[in-house]
Order: C-alpha cells, then structure tokens, then sequence
C-alpha cells in the first residue's frame, strides 16, 4: 500500500503479467504467421549470419558453446537476437557511450521498427529482420530492452530489489522471451506456454543477477553500482564500502544472500528447460549449468569480486556438457 492507501504492484508482477501477454500473443502467431518476407540476397544473408556468429564467439564464449549444439537454424537466429542485443547494450556501455543522447535510442527504436517490416538497415540488422520473419517472435521485448538502455543513461542506483528486478527484466529477461519461439516447445509438452515464458524469464533475471554479482568492481570504476541499497544498508555497507574494494565479513554474509538470490531464480529456470523442444534443451542445460558456476567461482575467490573476475575455466565447460546432455534426455 501507499501512503495514500491505495495497492501497489510490484515489479514482479508487472513484468509477469507482460510476459504472460506476450507468451498469448505468440500462441495467436503460432497458428498463422503473417510477416512480411525479408529482400536480402542469399549470398548477403548467408555472410550477416556468419558475422553475427563471428560476433558471437568473440564477446560471450560461454553462451556461444551453448548454440554450437543447435540445429543450423535455430544457431543463426539465436546468432542474430545476440547480435542486436549486444549492439542495443553497446549503445550506453560501449566506447562511443559517453557522447550517445537519449534521442539516439529514439533512432534505435524507429530502426527496429523498419527491421520488423523487412526494411533492414544493414547486414546485421538483414540477419535478424530475416530470423524475425521465420519465427513467431515478438517486437515488444526487443522495445523493453531498449527502455533498459533508457534506464542506464539515467540511472546509476537501485533503491531496493523491486527496483533492480524491473531493470533486469529489460536488459535481460527480455533476451529470454525472445529465445523462446527460437528454441520450440515439445510436441508432447503438457505444461502451458505462459509457463514456459516464466522460466525463460527466470533464466534472464538469473543470468543478470550472476553478471551483476560478477562485475561489482568494474561496474563501481564507471560509477555504477547495481545492488539493492536497502539490502546493503541493512548488511551495514554503503556506496563507500563498494567503491574501496574490501573484502570484509560484512560483504561476505551480504555476497552469500545474493548469490542465494541467483541461485533461486536458476532453479526456476530449470522448471521450463525440459518442455522445450528436444533439439533445444541441450544447449540451453549447458547454458544454464555453465552459466550457474559463475556463482560457485565468486565463492572460491573468497567473495572478492572487486579485484578478481570469476570465470568458468574451458575445462569445466568441457566437463559440464555431458551432465548438460543427460539433463536433456532424462
């Protein structure tokens, strides 16, 4: 309740009751897809394809491990959303990000708009407005992403979890409900599509919850700090604590309830991985187990993620794929 006593809706339940919309819409789009065809000559699309893999390779290795075990096609599309994600986020954090205006988003938005009619703007963009036209996706979670770019630019603190969770959902969640039409449903799925997109949510705001528990340190050197503020008062830390980098007992027990946090949100994740279509949940088991001991590397650092990177060794990767495989076929 607010003070005036009326209800207030948190930001939980404003983003589920988003993605169960969207997961309606595309049970609509399923029966009858009507989107126009994408004019990119084959040579040209084959090559955006190519590049958005390159890309791909380049900037999120364990992500990318996990496409290599998809079908060719679904590798691609999912190649393309990363694409223009990646593209989206490089629009506030990237080199130029200092000099980007609000109004450059505006931009972004209208070209994302021709992107979904089949006007790309260029190969890349060519790669997803082709990807968009074979597969029931959504535009709205691709606009969500935006208004988290939105946020970013002015928006450096986050009051409370409700807070972040909204931000999360936007940068991250939204990849998800994006995913989601890319990987299919199994045929023989008892369980309904909405329930599925809120363990394609879960995922994001997982995966989002990890990188943020991941890059406190670098996110403090650009001024950001990405963590509940009523939680860090409540562990008896503040702004100041984050920016000097010490690793105290205080930030440890704190450390311990947001990686319990994380850890939650995975375990909601896994609910939805086997009701999707066979030839998907590989990849995305790998994903999600990969992914999950960024968390356990946070904790074998003694909690100190100001100074050290925790990453998954290409060993343990290699080890996680086949518990990854049997997870799949169980």
């Amino acid at each position: 309740m607010n003070p005036a006593g009326e209800l207030m809706v948190s930001s939980e339940q404003r983003v589920y009751d988003v993605v169960m919309k969207r997961a309606a819409l595309v049970r609509k789009q399923l029966k009858s897809m009507g989107k126009p065809d994408v004019i990119v000559p084959g040579a040209l699309l084959n090559e955006a394809y190519d590049r958005c893999g390159e890309i791909c390779a380049e900037y999120a290795k364990t992500f990318y491990l996990g496409t290599l075990l998809m079908t060719p096609e679904r590798q691609r599309a999912i190649w393309a959303i990363y694409v223009w994600c990646r593209r989206t986020d490089e629009l506030v954090d990237g080199p130029n990000a200092s000099h980007i205006a609000p109004t450059a988003l505006d931009r972004w938005d209208s070209r994302l708009e021709d992107l979904f009619r089949g006007r790309p703007y260029d190969m890349l963009d060519g790669a997803l407005s082709d990807t968009v036209s074979k597969f029931p996706i959504d535009i709205q979670p691709f606009r969500d992403m935006i208004e988290g770019m939105r946020m970013d630019l002015k928006k450096s603190r986050y009051k409370n979890f409700d807070e972040l969770y909204l931000y999360c959902y936007y940068v991250a969640g939204t990849v998800g409900i994006m995913s989601v039409p890319v990987m299919g449903i199994a045929p023989d799925s008892s369980t309904t599509i909405e329930s599925i997109y809120s363990s394609a949510l879960a995922l994001g705001i997982a995966n989002q919850l990890t990188n943020i528990l991941r890059d406190v340190g670098e996110d403090a050197r650009r001024g950001r700090i990405y963590l509940p503020q009523d939680e860090l008062a409540w562990a008896g830390l503040c702004d100041d604590d984050i920016f000097a980098g010490k690793v105290t007992e205080r930030w440890r027990n704190f450390m311990k309830s947001q990686i319990k946090r994380a850890r939650m949100f995975f375990r909601e994740a896994e609910k939805g991985v086997t009701d999707l279509n066979p030839a998907s949940r590989w990849p995305i088991w790998a994903s999600l187990l990969i992914y999950q001991q960024i968390l356990d590397e946070i904790e074998a650092n003694n909690y100190d993620n100001f100074t050290k990177r925790a990453y998954v060794s290409k060993a343990k990767k290699i080890v996680a794929l086949p518990l990854a495989y049997a997870r799949s076929v169980v």
